[in-house]
């Protein structure tokens, strides 16, 4: 795997190593919730599998320029000239050719870091952006001049299906909805086989109908429930979102994993399930019907009631339905305990079908095909690898838990 090399020059940060053929853009340095982890996984990924450049803006806080930027795009109308009359952050300039310019971005409003890169159009042959979430709210006409900076860009991914064809109509750019994935291989129960020491994991938002259901039954039966205890941060959104920053992203992935892996039961809802008037229409699911998945938890919960999800859950019992308030959850899990055979299946089809269908590199495949760029020998390799791991579980007689 390549080096990054950094040449500092009077005004701008410059980029030479003639090995890499991407150049990837990421958000990881100035983005730390504990909810952004999953997509710098999938940077991991994709550096780990293909020669690449890695760029982190360091601008701690752009909201001045971003103000003076849409106030002299209003003033002008021409994003040329409100590109001249501010100034870029850290500004960026490209030395080399790349076959692949490729920001990530966690939403619409991180756009604006493509303001520091100067030459990208001239010294990348193709580019590709990868917005993992946005919602029909971000798609105020105040924001529109975030998405101006997708307009030079092959194609556009979005990791929520509501906004594909607005963003599109915005860019005038291709547009094409792309689910999370998951390191399969980081999740993934098979050969270790971990004992699966915890019972029932829920976490992130919640219901507390059911979170109250639980804690009643983990008193009254031998079993570990396992919860977050974090508060909610900030006070808009303290009775509906609970997260967290992060000092660094892959451990926490791992230790994710881990208790993952040493799960029998695992919480999945549709994402924002607790928000009804953000997600009752356009419904959308996120990461962690992957996390289950991948490790071989029996996953239980609301899922989204939409074509998308069922075309890549689409095997039986990939999720067990229940209401997001289960105040029967103790019966639930009782009944479900008694079908042994039933979720022996379910495990070892979650983890078979994660790795044939749901590795990120599953992902960065469907984005070369659609810009037309090869993969790398790396990435044919974990393709390869990813196969033969979920041949060798679906021969197995294992159950996929101790």
């Amino acid at each position: 795997m390549t080096n990054n090399k950094y040449l500092i020059k009077p005004k701008f940060n410059s980029f030479s190593n003639e090995k890499s053929r991407i150049l990837l853009v990421s958000m990881r340095e100035l983005a730390n919730l504990v909810a952004f982890c999953t997509l710098y996984e999938f940077e991991d990924v994709l550096y780990d599998t293909d020669a690449v450049d890695m760029v982190q803006p360091l601008s701690a806080n752009d909201g001045i320029l971003r103000k003076i930027y849409k106030l002299a795009k209003y003033l002008t109308n021409s994003k040329q000239l409100a590109e001249l009359l501010v100034p870029a952050n850290h500004p960026y300039l490209l030395e080399q050719e790349y076959e692949l310019f490729f920001p990530i971005f966690n939403s619409p409003f991180e756009l604006f870091a493509l303001h520091s890169f100067k030459n990208w159009q001239q010294k990348c042959k193709k580019s590709v952006c990868y917005i993992v979430e946005c919602w029909e709210s971000y798609l105020k006409p105040s924001n529109n001049y975030f998405f101006e900076f997708l307009k030079d860009f092959d194609h556009i991914f979005l990791g929520t299906k509501n906004c594909t064809e607005a963003v599109a109509k915005i860019t005038g750019r291709p547009c094409t909805y792309l689910p999370p994935g998951i390191d399969t291989l980081k999740f993934s129960p098979y050969p270790v086989l971990p004992y699966r020491s915890i019972d029932v994991c829920y976490l992130g938002r919640r219901s507390s109908v059911t979170h109250k259901a639980l804690l009643e039954f983990a008193q009254h039966q031998p079993i570990f429930y396992y919860y977050d205890t974090i508060k909610a941060s900030g006070t808009k959104n303290a009775a509906k979102q609970q997260t967290f920053a992060v000092n660094n992203h892959q451990e926490h992935r791992s230790l994710l994993a881990n208790l993952i892996k040493r799960s029998r039961y695992f919480f999945a809802n549709r994402s924002r399930v607790n928000e009804l008037n953000t997600a009752k229409i356009n419904q959308e699911f996120g990461s962690r019907f992957f996390e289950g998945a991948a490790a071989g938890a029996v996953m239980i919960g609301e899922p989204p009631t939409i074509d998308e999800f069922y075309k890549y859950f689409d095997w039986p019992d990939a999720i067990i339905k229940i209401p997001f308030d289960s105040p029967d959850i103790g019966e639930i899990i009782t009944d479900l305990d008694a079908q042994s055979d039933r979720l022996t299946k379910i495990r070892k089809e979650n983890v078979v079908n994660s790795l044939l269908r749901h590795d990120w590199v599953h992902r960065l495949r469907t984005i070369f095909e659609a810009i037309d760029v090869q993969p790398s020998e790396i990435m044919l390799s974990r393709e390869a690898e990813l196969k033969n791991l979920a041949n060798q579980i679906h021969l197995s007689d294992t159950s996929l838990v101790r």
